[in-house]
């Protein structure tokens, strides 16, 4: 698959690739070129630590050991003379001890143990570096080596009893202390090798040119599979969005990768489920009431030709002509307005705003207006509506749904007029009936009744779009609800709806 040109893999495969040369450049630099400088460091910070120990100690009976013990640990070179130079006790990585051994016996060395030629006097050029193999004495320690000398220069200067001294290959570092055994401050000097690990460097550049290879072939084969992995959720969930709103169910998109994408693939398919179902709408608003806005546009236009062309020296004609006119606004005007309050339950994403909602109150307030209207024509409402029945809704839209109710009943009364009104509390639940004694309804015809724009008895004559019932169902729907229709021919019909109480 050839990679576009700031696609996410690539970006992602040059990212990795970046991160891995940025990696090993650091350690190029960490295990090269200051390599060096961190292990000289690290010596002097330990001979100056190794120092301020020995210093610590130099006063206790086992000093010796102690020192012994310091410098092979740290592979530090020691040494305690007198302010003459005089060598009052030395050690070394390689030795546990340097003392004076008399045989067999060995006894702490101290300055007025040390043979008559090295009393009181600074070593000399012939004596520096020497052993003193002859007689009974078998020298164990070490003379002070001639670059330690100008670290006695500079301790002698000093104002806090402290001096460092450091060459290309060694450094070196003194200060005075209370030597166990000394009458007077003895001289505490250590020093450590400097720039040792040249061999070491040459091995480890070595080393990091293999490992430097096999990790860029390893680090780019893995980053090539991880943008590979990550981009192919990102390419199903890109092919998704295109097709948003179609029927198409050939995207296939695995969850689990990431929780983010998982969410990102719900919304899509949440958004494609509403775009679909506009569509759905927008085709069902154009297919079944294009006919039922058809029907009272001719009318009103053809009865306004009449009244121009035939009737409008009749005043009697005219006036009916314009009745027409008038009934069949209306109508156009109650069916536009179902359309628009329908259309806006389907298709709002925001959930009504819900209150405790005094049911009664709101049921007994729309027979109240259908009676005030409706009485003069003959209607009679029978009402049996229970107090205190509360439901957590919203009052607007359950209030436009028992007007829906009472209006279809009115539309379909029988012969006597009669509306039934019943509002009671049923084991948790509020329950709404509106019945009348109609023509009834078909039993093949109860369930449809309730779908947008089933239109058969508004062709009769006797509805307006097929909307009312269906914006019904939508508001119960809404309330998480229930609603149903007993009918049964020449005797009438009930419309109940079933709410959850508060």
């Amino acid at each position: 698959m050839k990679l576009k040109t700031g696609s996410f893999r690539r970006k992602l495969l040059i990212y990795f690739v970046f991160f891995t040369a940025v990696i090993f450049t650091v350690l190029w630099l960490l295990q090269t070129v200051f390599l060096q400088r961190f292990y000289n460091g690290m010596l002097i910070r330990s001979t100056v630590s190794t120092a301020e120990k020995i210093e610590a100690h130099s006063s206790d009976s086992d000093i010796g050991d102690y020192i012994d013990e310091l410098s092979r640990e740290n592979s530090i070179l020691v040494f305690v003379t007198d302010k003459d130079g005089n060598v009052l006790y030395s050690s070394d990585e390689y030795k546990k001890m340097h003392r004076m051994h008399d045989d067999g016996e060995k006894p702490d060395m101290k300055p007025d143990e040390k043979p008559d030629d090295m009393l009181g006097q600074p070593p000399t050029d012939e004596r520096r570096g020497q052993r003193m193999n002859e007689g009974d004495w078998h020298e164990n320690y070490r003379e002070l080596p001639m670059n330690f000398c100008g670290l006695f220069n500079k301790l002698e200067s000093s104002e806090d009893g402290q001096a460092e001294l450091r060459t290309d290959d060694m450094y070196i570092c003194g200060r005075y202390i209370d030597y166990y055994g000394s009458d007077e401050q003895a001289v505490l000097c250590l020093g450590t090798t400097l720039n040792a690990v040249g061999s070491t460097v040459r091995i480890l550049r070595v080393q990091l040119v293999w490992v430097t290879l096999l990790s860029v072939v390893i680090a780019f084969v893995l980053a090539w599979f991880m943008a590979r992995n990550f981009s192919r959720p990102i390419s199903q969930l890109t092919e998704k969005a295109h097709k948003l709103g179609e029927n198409s169910g050939d995207v296939s998109y695995r969850e689990g990768f990431c929780s983010e994408l998982d969410e990102l693939s719900e919304t899509l398919d949440a958004t494609s489920d509403k775009l679909r179902r506009s569509r759905e709408f927008q085709n069902e608003l154009l297919a079944n009431v294009s006919h039922d806005l058809r029907t009272p546009l001719t009318m009103i236009k053809g009865y306004a030709e009449m009244i121009r062309d035939i009737s409008r020296e009749d005043e009697k004609q005219c006036a009916e002509d314009v009745a027409v006119i008038v009934d069949e606004a209306d109508r156009l005007t109650a069916l536009v307005n179902e359309i628009l309050e329908y259309s806006e339950l389907r298709m709002t994403d925001a959930e009504p705003v819900m209150s405790d909602v005094d049911l009664a109150e709101t049921v007994r307030t729309v027979a109240d207006n259908f009676s005030n209207l409706y009485s003069k024509d003959g209607f009679t409402f029978e009402r049996d509506i229970a107090e205190n029945v509360h439901i957590h809704g919203n009052a607007s839209r359950l209030g436009r749904a028992v007007y829906n109710l009472m209006d279809n009943a009115v539309r379909h009364a029988g012969e006597d007029k009669w509306i039934g009104v019943v509002l009671r509390a049923e084991g948790g639940r509020a329950v709404i009936e509106v019945s009348d004694h109609g023509e009834g309804i078909a039993p093949e015809e109860l369930e449809r009744i309730w779908d947008k724009y089933y239109t058969k008895r508004q062709r009769e004559g006797k509805g307006v779009s097929g909307l009312g019932l269906a914006i019904v169902r939508q508001t119960v729907t809404l309330h998480r609800g229930e609603c149903s229709a007993e009918s049964e021919a020449g005797k009438g019909s009930t419309f109940r709806i079933v709410l959850n109480m508060a």
